[in-house]
């Protein structure tokens, strides 16, 4: 393991040890206080973040390490010097990279050609570190995460890529529900099935909300992701439907709620049910940083 740039790259055994190593790590922070002493992360951020910056920065801190974070005063990366130019000097100074960017082509640039482990931090395609943490959560309530009846409804983006990449890999059961246009990745759907196939993982797409019936666990994402400048009327005509509230959880026999977060409470999801008992939308915010931490471990260790 080299980098982590999309949950995909990562074989079964690889998924399984970092998830163990950051219920390690959150269980006893103490034992973890040097393992990054000696070592500087730079973060470039070319979006604006909440969880990811906060959780990347004081992880970093208390593994020991030192964090710089970079946000893109003079634009997008690749604009005042080339994305080639920039890994290469940074890593003459930085022990990695953490990089949160609009596409994830700049991601790919950065670990060509620097020298140091990448972090994909968040890009048009992927968002790995979510999907970790979110695994990480539903290993702790239910144990074995191929017992796990997952179900997705929104919009198909680059969260729903890592958790399909993710149940996959892990062997678990991914219900991903759509309105009609707005499907993950046709790519990303055929690479999630193949490592279903290989791992006994299930990945079952439908714009049908009935298919929402079965599932231990329901996961929603806002409808409108960063920089989508199309008209909130009109999204929310396709996606009322799919609004996730407790006559949704009931129909589906769900006993958890999920999102990444920001959520938007009356739009995709009702505050009832965000705020509500079954939510795991603090764990997975806390369980960023222990499997971000994680994930840092084992790249610079």
């Amino acid at each position: 393991m080299k980098h982590l740039l999309s949950i995909k790259d990562l074989s079964q055994q690889q998924l399984l040890d970092l998830l163990a190593l950051a219920k390690t790590i959150k269980a006893n922070p103490a034992e973890y206080k040097h393992a990054l002493e000696g070592k500087s992360v730079v973060m470039l951020f070319e979006k604006p973040s909440l969880r990811t910056r906060v959780s990347f920065d004081i992880g970093i801190n208390k593994l020991g390490g030192h964090c710089l974070y970079l946000d893109q005063q003079n634009g997008e990366l690749g604009k005042r010097e080339p994305v080639s130019d920039f890994a290469a000097n940074i890593s003459c100074w930085a022990d990695a990279i953490v990089a949160r960017t609009f596409l994830h082509s700049t991601i790919e640039e950065l670990a060509e050609h620097g020298t140091v482990p990448v972090i994909n931090a968040l890009s048009d395609l992927y968002h790995p570190c979510q999907g970790l943490a979110d695994f990480l959560t539903l290993s702790e309530q239910y144990g074995d995460v191929s017992k796990v009846k997952l179900a997705y409804v929104g919009d198909g983006n680059n969260v729903t890529h890592s958790l399909m990449f993710g149940a996959a890999i892990l062997g678990a059961q991914l219900t991903v529900i759509c309105p009609p246009g707005h499907f993950p990745d046709g790519k990303v759907v055929c690479e999630a099935q193949e490592l279903a196939a290989k791992h006994g993982g299930k990945l079952i797409l439908s714009s049908d909300v009935e298919a929402i019936i079965g599932h231990d666990a329901i996961y929603a994402d806002t409808w409108l992701s960063m920089g989508d400048s199309t008209p909130m009327a009109e999204i929310e005509a396709k996606f009322k439907p799919y609004q996730v509230n407790s006559q949704l959880m009931q129909k589906a026999g769900a006993k958890h709620f999920m999102h990444c977060l920001p959520a938007y409470r009356e739009v995709e999801v009702t505050a009832e049910v965000v705020d509500g008992e079954g939510s795991l939308i603090l764990h997975q915010a806390e369980n960023r940083m222990h499997a971000q931490n994680a994930v840092l471990v084992t790249l610079l260790s």
